[in-house]
C-alpha cells in the first residue's frame, strides 16, 4: 500500500532537491518523513523504532553533505529507511522487504546513495576509513565520509579496531555516534555508563557549546594559538568530565553531546566539521521511536513490531481457530530454564539478542545466570569456552549468520579444547524478508569440517527440546543445535526429555526406490512431498538424519544397500552442505548409487517470505517432487492435480 507524503517531502526525489529548503522548513520536512516512515511500515512492516530515530540526522546529513560523492554508511542498516526515501526511493519504499522489491538494508547494487552493504554491524568505521584513505590516495581532499554508527553497534570489537586505526591516519573521517542506549535490546556494559556519564554531566554540557565554537574557528587563528586551544579543550574535558578523553586518547577530536533531535543545530554542526580536518567524532543523543509515543515506551518491541495500527498502537496479530505452533525460539527460551532449573551449571550467553533468541526468558528468571555481552560474538564465543573451562555449561545463543563473525574463537577457542560449550545457531536457513545478510546458510558446512563438533538439527519442537537434553548431559563437547527462524509444527510441544543417541538418524517413512534424506526442519517439506508422491503411486522413504556430524553410518549403509535414487535436502548450502556429506560416504564406501542434492545454491538468495525463497532456491516440496517424478520416471500412475 503506497501513502501521499507530505508537502516538502512529495516534492524531493533526490538530495538535490533537499537542499533547495530553507533552513527553517527542515522541522517540516522531519515531520513529515517521520510520518511517511510510520504510514508505510504500519501497514507494510519492517523495521520501525530505528529509522523513527534518526530522521533529523538524516534529513541534516543530506542537507549538509554532497552525496553520494560524500560517502555515508549507516550501521546497523535498519535504521536508513529515512535515507532510502530521501535518495530517489520514495515512490517505490512501499515495497520494502518485498520479494523483487528494495532491500530493508542499504545496498551497493540498490541505489549510488548505499555506499556499502551493512546489515550487520559495527562494520562502518572500517569501510569508511578504507574509502577515507583511498579518496587521500586518488588526491578527492574534498571528499567527506561518514559512518552513522548506533552505540550498540560500537559495542562490536571491531569497531574499536578501525577507532584504534583511524586515530593515526590524517583522512577526512566523520564518526557520527547515534547514542540512544539501544541496539534491539538496551545496551549493556561499561560503554554504555560511559557514554551515560558524558550524556548527564551538567558542568561538562554547559562548556561544551562555547568549546564548540571556538574550535569551529581554528583557521581564523595562528598555529599558536590552536596548540593552546587544543589544550584549553582537552583541560575543560579532562577537569569537568573524569572519562571524557576515550575517543580523544585514540586521536579522535570528540563534539558532543548534541541533541538528535535538532535538525538545525545539527546541519549547523556538521556544516562545521566539514572544515576541521582528520579523524572526528560527533556524539549525537536521540530517542529510538522518536515521534511515535508507544515506540518511545517499549523500543524493543516495537524494534520490527510487524502490521499494526498507527492510530490505535494495536500489533495485527494472526488469528487461527487451531493450536498454532510456538516459534522455535520460544521453545529454546523455555526449554533452557526447565533444564537449567535441574542443572546448576548450565548458563545462557547472548551477544545483544536477548529478546531475538528469547534468552531473555531465563534473563528474567534466572538473572545471575543468563548474561547479554553485547553486540561481540567473538568475544561470546571465547567468554563460553572460559565458562566451560571451569565447569560450567554454557548454552551459546547467536543467529547462524552472525555466528560467522566468531568462527576462529569456534574452532582455536572451543574445538581445539574440547570444551563443551553449546552453540544454539537460531535463524539457521533462509530467513523470508531480512535477506541476504541474515541467512544462515553455511554453518552446516563450517562447522561439520571442524574436529569434536557434533553438528545437529531437530525436525520439529520435541526434537529440539531433546537435542538441547542431550547436549548438557556429561562429556557431549562442542555441540552446534541448528535451528530455524519462525514458528515449528507442533502446538503440543512440551514432552519430557529423551536422550538422543549422537550420531544416530531416524526413520520418518518406510518406502520404495526412492530414498529422502533431510536434515532439520525442512524435513517438514519432505513430509508433504512423500505424501505428494505417494498420491502419484511413488512411494518414497524418508529418513531424517538428524546429525550432520557424526553421520549415522549404520542408517546410510542400510539406504545405499536398498536404494539407488537418493535425494537429500537440506535448508543450507549446497557446497559441503549435509547433501556433500551423503556423496563423501558413498565415494568413500564404494557405493553407486544417483544421488540429487536440494538446498540453497552457490547464489546470493534475496529477500522474499520463506516458503518463496524454498520454492526459487528449489528444496520445498514441490521440488522434491519434481525430482523424484524425474528419478522415477515412467513409474507414476496418473498426474498431479492442483
Amino acid at each position: 500500500m503506497q501513502f501521499e507524503a507530505g508537502e516538502l517531502l512529495s516534492k524531493i526525489n533526490d538530495p538535490s532537491d533537499l537542499k533547495k529548503l530553507k533552513e527553517d522548513q527542515l522541522e517540516q520536512l522531519s515531520q513529515e518523513l517521520r510520518q511517511f516512515i510510520i504510514d508505510q511500515v504500519s501497514v507494510n512492516g519492517g523495521h520501525f523504532a530505528a529509522s523513527l530515530g534518526v530522521v533529523e540526522l538524516t534529513v541534516a546529513l543530506h542537507y549538509v553533505m554532497n552525496t553520494p560523492y560524500d560517502q555515508l554508511i549507516w550501521d546497523v542498516g535498519h535504521q536508513a529507511y529515512g535515507h532510502k526515501i530521501l535518495t530517489g526511493r520514495r515512490e517505490i519504499f512501499h515495497t520494502n522487504r518485498i520479494e523483487n522489491g528494495i532491500s530493508g538494508f542499504p545496498n551497493r547494487f540498490e541505489s549510488e546513495y548505499d555506499a556499502f552493504g551493512v546489515g550487520h554491524s559495527s562494520t562502518s568505521i572500517s569501510a569508511a576509513l578504507g574509502m577515507a584513505v583511498a579518496s587521500q590516495i586518488k588526491g578527492e581532499k574534498d571528499r567527506q565520509h561518514i559512518a552513522v554508527i548506533g552505540d550498540g553497534a560500537l559495542t562490536g570489537g571491531m569497531s574499536f579496531e578501525a577507532l584504534n586505526h583511524a586515530g593515526i591516519s590524517k583522512s577526512n573521517l566523520l564518526v557520527i555516534l547515534n547514542d540512544n542506549c539501544m541496539s534491539i535490546d538496551p545496551n549493556v556494559g561499561a560503554l554504555k555508563e560511559y557514554l551515560t556519564s558524558i550524556t548527564t554531566s551538567k558542568r561538562y554540557n554547559r562548556f561544551r557549546d562555547d568549546i564548540a565554537a571556538v574550535l569551529t574557528k581554528i583557521s581564523e587563528v595562528g598555529p599558536n594559538a590552536l596548540g593552546i586551544v587544543k589544550k584549553l579543550e582537552k583541560s575543560i574535558k579532562g577537569t569537568l568530565l573524569k572519562n571524557a578523553n576515550l575517543f580523544e586518547s585514540l586521536n579522535f577530536r570528540y563534539f558532543g553531546p548534541v541533541d538528535g533531535h535538532d535538525v538545525k543545530k545539527l546541519a549547523k554542526t556538521l556544516e562545521d566539521l566539514k572544515h576541521i580536518p582528520g579523524p572526528k567524532l560527533l556524539h549525537v543523543v536521540t530517542m529510538k521511536g522518536k515521534g511515535f509515543a508507544l515506540a518511545e515506551k517499549d523500543q524493543t518491541k516495537w524494534h520490527a513490531p510487524g502490521l499494526f495500527d498507527k492510530i490505535t498502537g494495536e500489533i495485527k496479530k494472526s488469528s487461527s481457530e487451531k493450536p498454532v505452533a510456538p516459534k522455535y525460539q520460544d521453545v529454546f527460551g523455555h526449554t533452557m530454564v526447565e533444564l537449567a532449573e535441574a542443572n546448576e551449571k548450565i548458563v545462557g550467553i547472548t551477544p545483544a539478542m536477548p529478546s531475538g533468541s528469547s534468552m531473555n526468558i531465563m534473563m528474567k528468571a534466572m538473572p545471575d545466570r543468563a548474561f547479554d555481552v553485547g553486540i561481540a560474538e567473538q568475544h561470546a564465543v571465547t567468554f563460553s569456552a572460559g565458562l566451560a573451562t571451569q565447569g560450567l555449561l554454557p548454552f551459546c545463543n547467536i543467529y547462524s549468520s552472525f555466528m560467522q563473525r566468531a568462527y576462529d574463537q569456534v574452532v582455536h577457542d572451543v574445538a581445539l579444547q574440547n570444551l563443551n560449550v553449546v552453540f544454539c545457531l537460531d535463524r539457521a536457513g533462509v530467513v523470508g524478508a531480512d535477506g541476504a545478510t541474515h541467512h544462515g546458510a553455511y554453518d552446516i558446512a563450517f562447522m561439520r569440517c571442524v574436529p569434536n563438533m557434533t553438528v545437529s538439527a531437530p525436525m520439529n519442537e520435541e526434537e529440539l527440546r531433546n537435542l538441547m537434553y542431550t547436549a548438557q548431559l556429561p562429556n557431549k563437547g562442542p555441540f552446534v543445535i541448528r535451528y530455524p527462524r519462525g514458528n515449528g509444527v507442533m502446538p503440543d510441544w512440551r514432552r519430557p526429555f529423551t536422550e538422543i543417541e549422537i550420531g544416530k538418524g531416524r526413520v520418518i517413512t518406510e518406502g520404495e526406490e526412492l530414498a529422502i534424506l533431510s536434515f532439520g526442519a525442512i524435513g517438514n517439506e519432505a513430509v508433504k512431498a512423500v505424501q505428494q508422491l505417494n498420491e502419484l503411486g511413488i512411494h518414497p522413504a524418508h529418513y531424517d538424519l538428524r546429525f550432520a556430524k557424526p553421520l549415522d553410518e549404520a542408517l546410510l549403509h542400510q539406504v545405499f544397500k536398498k536404494f539407488k535414487k537418493i535425494i537429500t535436502v537440506e535448508d543450507g548450502c549446497l557446497q559441503g552442505g549435509i547433501g556433500s556429506a551423503v556423496l563423501e560416504f558413498m565415494a568413500d564406501h564404494g557405493y553407486n548409487s544417483q544421488i540429487v542434492r536440494l538446498g540453497i545454491p552457490d547464489r546470493i538468495v534475496d529477500h522474499a517470505e520463506q516458503n518463496a525463497q524454498w520454492q526459487n532456491s528449489h528444496y520445498d516440496a514441490a521440488a522434491i517432487v519434481e525430482e523424484g517424478k524425474k528419478m522415477c520416471d515412467g513409474k507414476f500412475t496418473h498426474t498431479m492435480v492442483g
